[in-house]
């Protein structure tokens, strides 16, 4: 039986391209419930095992909408943390490296961790150090010649060259 206002909610979520493959399955299979379909018809539909069926059917009885998402799982806690992790992205690389923004893999070893857990953290706090609103300067010492040269070919090309 769903709540007053629930079957809009989550027929959005399983339309839905943003939300996860886990939570789609489960607005699915409360979905399919509702409908008065037996557990075993509902695991085959919803690619789910029976339990797995009744683990969520049960979840969504007790909390609503809100029981369909995961609960922490077990396990060792992070011993790294993440916003430290942010807090160096933020600050520019030393000129010594000669880079224009922080990868994931020169950090790392800045920072003596493993470059996924670099990925990790910024992937939970939306970071990518790679694209920028503001103006990044070259770091190459002879940009202003090179630049210079390209400008020059465009403005007075070689006779029979193609720009």
């Amino acid at each position: 039986m769903l709540r007053p206002g629930d079957r809009e909610k989550l027929e959005r979520m399983t339309r839905s391209q943003s939300m996860s493959a886990g939570m789609v399955q489960r607005a699915r299979i409360v979905l399919l419930a509702s409908e008065g379909r037996r557990n075993a018809e509902i695991a085959e539909l919803a690619g789910a095992s029976r339990p797995k069926v009744n683990l969520w059917r049960s979840r969504y009885e007790d909390k609503g909408i809100g029981g369909l998402a995961a609960e922490k799982r077990s396990g060792r806690p992070r011993t790294i943390d993440h916003a430290e992790i942010v807090t160096a992205t933020l600050m520019p690389p030393p000129k010594s490296l000669g880079v224009t923004h922080w990868s994931s893999r020169l950090l790392a070893s800045r920072l003596k961790v493993s470059a996924s857990t670099v990925v990790t953290a910024w992937r939970a706090y939306g970071i990518k150090p790679w694209r920028s609103e503001s103006f990044r300067f070259s770091t190459d010492p002879e940009l202003v010649g090179k630049v210079t040269d390209i400008c020059g070919l465009y403005l007075a090309p070689p006779e029979n060259a193609i720009v």
